[in-house]
């Protein structure tokens, strides 16, 4: 007999009874899967730890930079000027006088009384140049269109790059004008005049009366030298020392060593191992109460990348002079619970008085690798393709294939496991059914039997 549905022939809930018997099956996958979340924790927690030496690597990459300690910055008094320094700057004071800040010229048209607004064409206007000339002689034209207005001439002039001057449109009270500003200062780039090809049919003239305003050229004394400059930006005046001109009046400036710069990359490297430290210190922690633990707690890699750090800190540099060797020497001390903490004064002090022999200390020089140089090597080479690190990531990753082969054919032997049960439970249905039609026509047989006797009675 053929049975469609489990339970159906013999009345049974087989379909209930072989979920159960699925699930207890299943509990099979679940060390399985326990395992596969815990290396795809470690493989997260790696990467956490990767993060955290990489951030520690590029502070030790700024340490071990030379330029670091051969960065200048100025410091200025006064109002007169602001300063900056580049790469080839040499320290100094320097006394600034500013006499003149550099200007830019400015003309104006006389008033064009033919026109009653600054959009209005004006009348008899030809096609023409207009050409201007500034302080060194030189001269620029703009092609003017007929029948232009003053607003079109304003337009025309600032669309042109090599006009040399921008223009605007004034209104005096009784007449629109057209009014010129030289684009560059100093007395070269000032605007001295202008003219149209078309002198007879010229729309205006220039007011040189009282509309005029030649540009200047700034001058300044520094340290006794007298300087011209076209422009408020004075690059030359002190080597590699760009001045910017802010008014009349006299200011000091200091080129000198950029300590700050120093500093923050000290800071920087101290904040960053420690930021590393608590990374693995979260990362292998251990809670008696709750019996939590961390990702790597008791992971070898882990005491591995401490170990080397600590020992490469407090081992130091090879020094054969006066300079510094140990991070202590400088106000760099490695605590019990192995962060590093910093000495402010002893720092500060290393830091203004002997910037070269901090530079050979972190940096290195011709005879000797340097601390930072070192620490950056070591961190290198854990998070290289055959470190530390990525051997631990390759590992899990191993792992977890093979815990996916596991999982896959376990899951699979339970679905064969079930798929007997489920042919066993069908045949069970079957052959429960065919007791029961055997016990039913059995009992109709008996009760027929029993009618016939009690009939003949």
């Amino acid at each position: 007999m053929s049975i469609s549905s489990l339970g159906i022939g013999s009345g049974l809930d087989l379909n209930g009874l072989l979920d159960q018997l699925r699930d207890a099956e299943r509990q099979k996958l679940e060390p399985i899967e326990q395992q596969l979340e815990s290396e795809q924790a470690r493989i997260s927690a790696y990467g956490q730890l990767e993060g955290a030496l990489s951030e520690f690597q590029s502070a030790a990459d700024a340490l071990g930079d030379t330029s670091l300690y051969e960065s200048l910055s100025t410091n200025t008094s006064g109002e007169a000027v602001s300063a900056a320094a580049d790469e080839t700057a040499m320290p100094g004071s320097y006394n600034v006088n500013v006499t003149t800040l550099a200007t830019r010229g400015t003309l104006a048209s006389e008033g064009v009384n033919e026109v009653s607004a600054s959009d209005e064409a004006i009348p008899g206007l030809a096609e023409q140049a207009m050409t201007f000339t500034f302080g060194n002689g030189d001269t620029a034209d703009v092609n003017i269109a007929a029948d232009s207005s003053l607003e079109d001439i304003r337009d025309a002039i600032n669309a042109d790059a090599e006009a040399g001057v921008n223009a605007s449109v004034i209104n005096d009270g009784d007449n629109y004008r057209l009014a010129l500003s030289s684009r560059e200062t100093g007395a070269d780039a000032s605007i001295s005049s202008f003219s149209f090809s078309e002198a007879d049919a010229a729309p205006f003239t220039a007011d040189t009366s009282n509309a005029a305003q030649p540009g200047t050229d700034a001058l300044l004394n520094v340290n006794g030298v007298e300087i011209n400059s076209a422009t408020n930006q004075v690059e030359g005046a002190i080597q590699g020392v760009t001045l910017n001109l802010q008014s009349e009046g006299t200011a000091s400036v200091a080129v000198e060593q950029d300590t700050r710069a120093v500093r923050e990359a000290v800071t920087g490297f101290v904040d960053a191992y420690n930021g590393l430290r608590s990374t693995t210190g979260e990362l292998t922690t251990f809670d008696a109460e709750s019996g939590q633990a961390g990702e790597l707690n008791g992971d070898s890699t882990v005491r591995i990348v401490e170990s080397r750090l600590r020992s490469e800190l407090s081992s130091g540099v090879a020094n054969s002079g006066d300079g510094f060797s140990m991070l202590s020497d400088i106000g760099i001390s490695l605590e019990l619970d192995g962060t590093l903490s910093i000495d402010e004064g002893q720092l500060d002090s290393a830091i203004a008085n002997d910037q070269q022999a901090l530079s050979d200390f972190f940096a290195g020089n011709d005879t000797s690798t340097g601390l930072a140089e070192q620490l950056s090597d070591s961190v290198g080479q854990m998070l290289s393709s055959t470190g530390t690190v990525q051997g631990s990531i390759n590992g899990a990753e191993s792992r977890i294939e093979s815990l996916g082969s596991r999982y896959t054919n376990m899951e699979q032997q339970v679905e064969r496991t079930i798929d007997r049960y489920r042919t066993q439970f069908g045949q069970l249905d079957g052959m429960i059914a065919e007791m029961n039609q055997t016990s039913n026509y059995l009992t109709n047989q008996f009760a027929a039997l029993d009618a016939q006797m009690n009939a003949g009675n």
